[in-house]
C-alpha cells in the first residue's frame, strides 16, 4: 500500500470535485447575469470536467476570464470547507 500515491490521487479527485463545484456556482451566477454565456459554458464544458486540471486549460485557452473566475470559486469553496473535511470524513468512515 503506497500511502503518498493514494494521498495524491485523493487531492487529485478533490481538487476535480472542486472544480465541478466552482463551475456549478458560475453557472448559476452567469444564468442570472448573462445567458448567452452561461449555455456557452455549459456547452463546452459537457464531458470535460471530471478532471479538473484539465478542464481549466482547456478553458484558460478559449476563455481565460472564466477560467479565472471558476478558478477562484474554487479556491474559496477550498478554504471554506477545508476545515471540516478530515474530521468529517473520519467520522463518516467509522459510522459506516
Amino acid at each position: 500500500m503506497n500511502l503518498k500515491q493514494i494521498a495524491k490521487d485523493t487531492a487529485k479527485t478533490l481538487q476535480s470535485y472542486l472544480t465541478y463545484q466552482a463551475l456549478r456556482t458560475v453557472l448559476a451566477q452567469l444564468g442570472e447575469t448573462n445567458p448567452p454565456l452561461e449555455l456557452w459554458l455549459h456547452n463546452f464544458s459537457a464531458g470535460k470536467i471530471q478532471n479538473g486540471e484539465s478542464y481549466i486549460d482547456q478553458l484558460l485557452r478559449e476563455k481565460p476570464d472564466l477560467a479565472l473566475r471558476i478558478m477562484t470559486v474554487r479556491e474559496h469553496i477550498a478554504e471554506e470547507v477545508m476545515e471540516f473535511l478530515p474530521e468529517m470524513v473520519r467520522t463518516g468512515i467509522q459510522q459506516a
